[in-house]
């Protein structure tokens, strides 16, 4: 059992090393993990802005073509709206074109949600403007 609170965590015993928590503090998502030593291994990262986590559900209720009504989320599972490999690729292709970036083949494979998506946006984004 853990407990993450704005400024502290708190885990128990009874966590086995294969656990993972996320919990979303404002706009940081903490990953928390077990390496095979049995230390914690903590992964802070800023998540995407709100802004660019909408562009990315549109982008994917367009490649979806799924109706207007349907609940598109930071947590949706690409896979929960009917994705296939295909669809992923062509929504990859369509942030792509979106953002003026370029993903690499092995970084889209690790991308199962809208949040991967956007938080990967973010990153590329960055690194582009940094160039």
């Amino acid at each position: 059992m853990a407990t993450i609170s704005a400024t502290s965590a708190t885990f128990r015993s009874s966590l086995k090393p294969s656990t993972k928590i996320n919990e979303m503090i404002g706009k940081t998502s903490v990953t928390v993990s077990w390496a095979k030593n049995g230390f914690p291994c903590f992964r802070v990262s800023c998540a995407a802005k709100p802004e660019t986590v909408q562009k990315v559900c549109e982008i994917v209720r367009k490649q979806l073509a799924l109706p207007a009504e349907s609940e598109v989320t930071p947590e949706s599972k690409f896979s929960a709206l009917g994705a296939d490999s295909l669809d992923t690729v062509e929504i990859v292709m369509g942030l792509e074109e979106e953002f003026g970036i370029s993903v690499e083949e092995e970084s889209s494979e690790n991308i199962t949600t809208v949040q991967e998506a956007a938080d990967l946006i973010e990153k590329l984004v960055q690194k582009k403007v940094e160039a």
